[in-house]
């Protein structure tokens, strides 16, 4: 297949559809993207973690969450909440689930997902090694290699932790990692010495990254328009053309001219395209119905809040506080701060219980960070898999794949899933192997 004689259909416009449309785009594809928003990254990539988390990927799925199970269905301020629903779809996601929660299954899914973290990190540091410094202050890119700080209030579970380092130093793929004492965190990180007399410990690892998601998107977007590609927002899919297990066009309604084209474009009926992607997050899971595929997927409702931290104290390396399970990143002159999942209630409302609860935690880890009463406060939807392994792979029909299900690691695995589908589309030997990140093993 020649990639240059090739038009290929992205559909969704937040960092995985974005990364997997720009590396189509660098492997010559003709590349086109639709967006049902006004702008790129508006809705799951706009305002997450912002953490690279290429070493912490261990999934929810394993054995002590079936026995936190009942903590977390009574649990109204808890940093996991369960929303038990009779849906079909919360009840087959469940069920799939707890089959994965055994040692065996956790251990290869954390295989499986740090080789994806490597893969992406390797990829996207290519894609930024280069990037103009205008571009990166255009778009609020705001990236850097700070590391990472894990930090522990309960010797238990400092002692556990360590446990999974020693597994993944185990594994050989060059995952570097370190076990500090409270006083060695503070070493690490002196925005910690407000609460240094609550920990007992931390993780640190010196290779982790961080970018603002939103900016990556809107980065992404100005790589796919130099090269040719084009975008188009404001632009809702409702149906499709088959021609047996072939997918012929889309049936769309747009307002709005592409970016990157001269042509106005007003309620386009139909939209051609040799290939199509799925990759709009938990929108794929209606949208693959139009191609006889079930996404066994499920919305883990996050929340964050965004402060300026020009004048205050705030961390320089990527804090986690497991006890609370937020995370901490510092963007520039902003602390992003994002944590909680909600499983069972997928809307994006701001809930001001969550929010406050939110901020109480922050203030208990960085007081002096910033002004807490002045906030930017976001809600989204991480659409997750039962496994935790996002899928990459061809539906139903021929000329059909989908990237989605990257639950709460989107960002940090948008680069790598990238690089497989391309490697699927291009027919090339596959960068990893397919089988995890197939429909079969969601």
């Amino acid at each position: 297949m020649n990639p240059q004689t090739k038009h290929v259909c992205i559909i969704g416009a937040g960092i995985v559809g974005l990364s997997t449309a720009w590396r189509l785009v660098q492997d010559g594809w003709q590349v086109s993207v639709l967006e049902e928003g006004a702008a790129p990254g508006l809705v799951t990539s706009y305002a997450n973690g912002a953490q690279l988390s290429y070493s912490y990927v261990a999934p929810l799925a394993e054995p002590s969450a079936l026995t936190h199970l009942p903590k977390w269905l009574l649990q109204k301020d808890g940093p996991l909440r369960i929303h038990p629903s009779l849906s079909p779809t919360f009840l087959r996601w469940g069920l799939r689930f707890a089959s994965h929660c055994t040692t065996a299954k956790a251990h290869q899914t954390t295989r499986d997902l740090l080789d994806l973290g490597y893969l992406s990190r390797r990829v996207l540091r290519t894609w930024l090694a280069d990037a103009p410094a205008s571009w990166a202050t255009a778009t609020g890119l705001d990236y850097r290699t700070n590391g990472k700080l894990v930090v522990f209030r309960d010797s238990a579970a400092l002692t556990s932790a360590a446990a999974q380092v020693a597994y993944q130093r185990s594994l050989d793929v060059g995952c570097e990692q370190y076990v500090l004492s409270a006083a060695e965190c503070v070493e690490q990180e002196p925005a910690l010495a407000a609460m240094q007399h609550k920990l007992v410990g931390g993780i640190y690892t010196p290779s982790e990254d961080v970018v603002d998601s939103h900016g990556l998107c809107m980065y992404l977007e100005r790589l796919i328009v130099s090269r040719g590609g084009t975008l188009r927002y404001d632009t809702r899919i409702t149906g499709a053309i088959q021609e047996g297990r072939h997918c012929v066009a889309l049936k769309l309604k747009s307002q709005n001219a592409a970016l990157g084209s001269s042509d106005e474009i007003s309620d386009v009926e139909e939209f051609k395209a040799d290939f199509f992607v799925v990759a709009a997050g938990l929108s794929s899971r209606d949208l693959l119905k139009n191609f006889d595929t079930h996404a066994p997927l499920l919305g883990l409702k996050g929340f964050s809040i965004t402060l300026d931290c020009e004048h205050g104290i705030a961390p320089s390396v990527s804090i986690t506080d497991s006890h609370h399970k937020i995370v901490f990143a510092k963007l520039g002159h902003r602390l992003r701060v994002a944590g909680m999942v909600d499983l069972g209630r997928e809307n994006r409302n701001i809930e001001a219980p969550r929010m406050a609860a939110l901020i109480a935690q922050a203030r208990d880890n960085f007081p002096n960070a910033g002004d807490y009463t002045k906030v930017q406060t976001w809600a989204g939807l991480r659409p997750a898999t039962p496994s935790g392994r996002p899928i990459i792979d061809q539906t139903a029909f021929d000329n059909v794949y989908a990237n989605i299900g990257h639950g709460t690691l989107g960002l940090t695995f948008a680069a790598g899933s990238a690089e497989l589908l391309a490697d699927q589309l291009a027919g090339r030997p596959s960068s990893l192997p397919r089988a995890p990140f197939s429909f079969k093993n969601a």
